[in-house]
């Protein structure tokens, strides 16, 4: 049986101040000594979740853990610029390198620098979102798109899995936006991920059919919109394509389309898309109608399996958490990092040069990578 939507305070808060910040301390609860933020305690720690949850502590006045999870962050970084897929209790369990985990420091960082205007902070983190970044777009695939990750073996990097996912690349053109902002802000201009994120781009709006399918899923259907490659009239159009699909009134959004199971972190990453796009209605009605999902100290349930009318898996998650709390501070306005993922503090969307697809150049300049890099140096 679905449950009846939440109301939507007439402030348009969802939450107040009060509550955001009690979901941050459940965040800081099941921070560990070394600053990792499992996804719940026992679990491991990927750094794109991680991250993530150090932008919602920001958001949720505790500076002093999210910086612990940036230094954590500095700490298990690897030379070629990735960190290992999952870390349980400080040991590593799967060596690989995604690349769109990697890239989200980017993002995390210059979230931090809209918060807190700290400008020796991100000095500090500038280094490690330089190695990420540079790790990420070597990845880059000759239609656009990166590979989602690359092997580890004997402690060294190895295959590269050289298939492309689309949340994870509309992650990465996120990221990429974030790290020449960074770039601009401590004067050392990176040419070379402002190329590749043009590229990306273009994959993203014209060629989606190129990347794995992985269509069940959500993500796969928002993310073009939340990472800012698709905006305007194309965004409403491809979020109305499949709306009914993965939304459940008065529930939020199912993860997979074809499970009756809603999830919190994906229904507040969808808020997050439409209040990109100005759909701020809907936004605030979906936010409202995945509370059930909160608990009485503040945090979030993962998801709810509505035939069963059962909470599923039995645990609250760090990323259920920190993703409520960054859609809240975008459509209340509470700190100056509200508009992380509107993006109209980030670098402009990059010009779409140096295409190996085929297409002519958006600008129809056909001019080429060299050419821009001439321009440019």
């Amino acid at each position: 049986m679905t449950r009846p939507p939440a109301d939507v305070p007439p402030s348009g808060e969802v939450l107040n101040r009060a509550q955001v910040e009690q979901t941050a301390a459940t965040i800081v609860a099941m921070q560990e000594p070394s600053g990792a933020v499992p996804w719940t305690p026992g679990q491991h720690t990927d750094v794109w979740n991680h991250l993530e949850s150090a932008m919602a502590l920001m958001v949720g006045d505790q500076r002093e853990a999210a910086e612990r999870a940036f230094a954590w962050a500095r700490a298990t970084q690897r030379s070629d610029g990735s960190w290992p897929m999952k870390i349980v209790a400080g040991h590593v369990e799967d060596h690989s390198g995604e690349s769109n985990m990697s890239a989200y420091v980017a993002v995390a960082t210059w979230h931090h620098w809209l918060v807190a205007r700290d400008e020796a902070f991100v000095r500090s983190m500038w280094p490690t979102v330089r190695r990420a970044l540079d790790f990420v777009v070597a990845l880059q695939l000759p239609f656009g798109g990166i590979a989602w990750s690359q092997e580890w073996h004997d402690g060294e990097p190895g295959t590269v899995n050289a298939e492309a996912l689309l949340a994870g690349s509309s992650s990465i053109y996120h990221s990429l936006r974030a790290g020449v902002a960074l770039a601009g802000l401590v004067g050392e201009p990176q040419v070379e991920w402002e190329l590749a994120g043009g590229r990306l781009g273009h994959a993203l709006r014209e060629h989606r059919d190129l990347f794995l399918d992985k269509s069940t899923f959500s993500m796969d259907w928002y993310y073009p919109v939340l990472g800012g490659a698709v905006r305007g009239a194309a965004a409403h159009e491809l979020l109305a394509e499949r709306w009914d699909t993965f939304v459940v009134p008065g529930l939020g959004i199912r993860c997979v389309s074809t499970n009756p199971w809603v999830t919190g972190a994906e229904t507040a990453e969808l808020v997050l898309a439409l209040d990109a796009v100005g759909d701020r209605g809907r936004a605030l009605q979906l936010l409202a109608d995945m509370q059930h999902l909160r608990t009485d100290d503040g945090s979030y349930w993962t998801g709810y399996v509505w035939p069963d009318e059962v909470n599923w898996p039995g645990e609250q998650t760090t990323y259920t958490a920190a993703a409520v709390i960054l859609a809240v501070d975008a459509l209340t306005g509470g700190t100056p990092g509200a508009d992380i993922m509107r993006g109209t503090t980030l670098a402009p969307d990059f010009a779409e040069i140096g295409l190996e697809c085929g297409c002519t150049s958006a600008d129809g300049s056909g001019e080429g990578v060299a050419g821009v890099a001439r321009r440019t140096a």
